[in-house]
């Protein structure tokens, strides 16, 4: 049975999802093991709800250290699931090819200091984009530069704006994160 810890930092829609996924069997041999949060959200209550260890590490320059002493050592796969903070190189560089996140763009483009949440879809709205989508990648120090796991993307239409970008976004991040999780464990070694 594969570890997953899964760092949040609101509502914890993608947690969710993950933890569905895992209890229908499309994420397979796995489980969330721990969740950690960076600032008190509902994430943390949908894990307390599936009886799963939760961790709030309030946000500040010793949150990547703080986060080290928690994360169990069999742990196979971290999963940044709508996290905001920037987690430090040396921590990326501990856990490298083990930890992933979800972004809400066509990496490489919209990526970035800055490019979260609704910042990308008024980026990709304002650049005029003909298509968008999600990434999952592979979490490294330098920000959303990691290797694409899995994308998808969708036609961008001239009567789409920030808000209905969101929501199709989050349609193909439910729809690609779990797939996107099994091909992470599966390629590891035994």
């Amino acid at each position: 049975m594969k570890n997953i810890v899964v760092l949040v930092s609101g509502s914890g829609t993608n947690l969710q999802r993950i933890l569905d996924t895992i209890d229908n069997g499309e994420i397979q041999n796995a489980k969330v093991s721990l969740v950690v949060a960076d600032r008190e959200c509902y994430g943390l209550e949908r894990a307390k709800n599936h009886n799963i260890d939760t961790i709030l590490i309030p946000r500040g320059k010793n949150f990547s250290n703080e986060l080290t002493k928690v994360i169990p050592e069999n742990t196979d796969l971290i999963v940044l699931a709508g996290f905001l903070s920037i987690l430090k190189p040396e921590f990326c560089e501990h856990w490298n090819g083990k930890i992933i996140n979800i972004h809400p763009a066509l990496l490489p483009k919209y990526g970035g200091k800055g490019m979260w949440g609704m910042n990308v879809h008024h980026a990709v709205i304002e650049a005029k984009e003909k298509e968008s989508g999600a990434t999952v990648h592979f979490v490294t120090p330098g920000i959303d530069e990691g290797e694409a796991i899995l994308q998808k993307s969708f036609e961008v239409t001239e009567s789409d704006s920030p808000e209905t970008l969101a929501e199709k976004v989050h349609k193909i991040e439910y729809e690609i994160f779990p797939i996107a999780i099994n091909k992470v464990l599966k390629n590891q070694h035994q």
